[in-house]
């Protein structure tokens, strides 16, 4: 209970269609009071309807999205051009990450040109990177 009170975010989500990428990065963020809540998704379509769905109820909104960019159906790149069409509250309350194992230096400068994203980061999230983010 005491590491809960202690979490900086109150919500974290993490979007990757590898489930143990998925488990790490939770296991990660809950081990180091980085995120209170993290909401899994492992398809990033259930992710963004889960944001649509509560874009008027910011309490239930993640404050920091992690995503991966290579996944089945909607790559984060897909997902990233619907968020943007997301409310401006909803925006204003969430920061994305992008966190990938592409090597591609055309995905990296996609990543880093998008005006929705944070940051990109190579997988997987350690915590020096968690700390970094708090820091800012």
């Amino acid at each position: 209970m005491k590491d809960e009170l202690n979490s900086k975010f109150e919500r974290v989500m993490i979007i990757d269609n590898n489930s143990i990428d998925l488990y790490i990065s939770s296991r990660m963020i809950t081990k180091n009071n980085f995120g209170k809540k993290v909401l899994e998704y492992s398809a990033a379509k259930e992710a963004l309807k889960y944001l649509q769905d509560n874009q008027d109820n910011i309490p239930v909104l993640p404050q920091i999205i992690f995503i991966d960019i290579y996944m089945p159906e909607m790559s984060g790149f897909d997902f990233l051009r619907e968020y943007d069409t997301l409310s401006f509250a909803l925006k204003n309350h969430c920061r994305v990450f992008i966190i990938s194992s592409t090597i591609n230096d055309d995905d990296i400068a996609r990543a880093r040109i998008d005006k929705n994203v944070v940051a990109f980061r190579v997988k997987p999230i350690i915590k020096e990177f968690l700390d970094r983010i708090i820091a800012h």
